[in-house]
């Protein structure tokens, strides 16, 4: 089987967006808030597999909860995919449980479905933690993985807002991550002109922001994209406006230059009922707009 290594560095002689990771964020329940079985992973797969350009990469959100890793690495390892794994952080206990089945899914099936692994998301942002202790937290998660084959290979680094990385407070964060995850979305900077014509300056300009700081704080650390999206409903926040028709402008302008750009994990594949609402499916996998690039 191959290692996550092997694949970043077939990617790596590739050109333009598969060059790159390029997927989704997926929630681990289905629209009935049932957690989700192996064959809900792989339709979740196919799915993306289906749309245009193809994408085989998704980001999930815990390893334990609902049993997310034990179900979706057989699934992706029977479609051709890979997981941006992660660990939840909070408390101590899950902390806990997380790592196992992490650990436990790497023992098992080897490390060829690993994109890498995120320690937490966005827990800065939400002042859950210190930076001190979320460092400590990421080398716990990397040490834990050189025990495993090809797991001294496995990227492991965290993911949160865009504020949260350019406040020089966490700097202990970025110092021990391999990578930095950027969250960016304009929809939600209410404090200044937010409307979709300004999605595109206000989402690159954050992202340049985070990427300033990482280069003075850890030369050579990649900034990757985990949390952007237009949501299609919802409220509105200053001048964003949730509509399919806005969704598809920032889908068109953001999506499809971040992919050639970067790894990038888009928000989000389906979320059903929430509000605001960013799927790009809904709850018969059908795209609510074009994903054409």
């Amino acid at each position: 089987m191959k290692t996550a290594s092997y694949i970043l560095a077939a990617a790596a002689t590739l050109t333009g967006v598969d060059a790159y990771w390029k997927g989704f964020n997926v929630q681990a329940t289905r629209a009935d808030g049932q957690c989700k079985t192996q064959a809900d992973w792989e339709r979740d797969f196919n799915a993306m597999k289906g749309l245009p350009g193809g994408f085989s990469s998704m980001r999930v959100y815990a390893s334990s909860d609902c049993n997310t890793l034990a179900n979706a690495v057989p699934a992706a390892i029977n479609t051709g995919g890979q997981i941006l794994a992660s660990v939840w952080t909070q408390d101590e206990g899950h902390f806990e449980r997380e790592k196992q089945a992490l650990l436990s899914a790497t023992q098992q099936h080897g490390t060829g479905w690993l994109v890498a692994v995120t320690v937490g998301s966005e827990d800065l942002y939400r002042k859950e933690t210190s930076a001190s202790r979320l460092a400590e937290q990421i080398y716990d998660v990397r040490g834990m993985l050189t025990t495993v084959n090809g797991g001294s290979s496995i990227q492991v680094g965290h993911v949160d807002t865009w504020t949260a990385w350019v406040d020089g407070a966490n700097k202990a964060v970025i110092q021990a991550c391999d990578f930095v995850g950027t969250d960016g979305y304009p929809y939600f900077q209410n404090t200044q002109a937010n409307n979709i014509d300004q999605g595109y300056n206000l989402f690159w300009e954050s992202t340049q922001a985070v990427r300033d700081v990482v280069n003075r704080v850890k030369p050579g650390a990649w900034v990757w994209i985990t949390e952007t999206g237009w949501p299609t409903a919802g409220p509105t926040e200053n001048q964003a406006v949730p509509s399919l028709t806005n969704a598809q402008q920032y889908w068109s302008s953001v999506a499809c230059s971040a992919f050639g750009s970067g790894h990038t994990f888009w928000y989000t594949l389906q979320d059903f009922s929430a509000s605001p609402s960013f799927g790009v499916l809904d709850a018969n996998y059908n795209p609510k707009y074009n994903l054409a690039c």
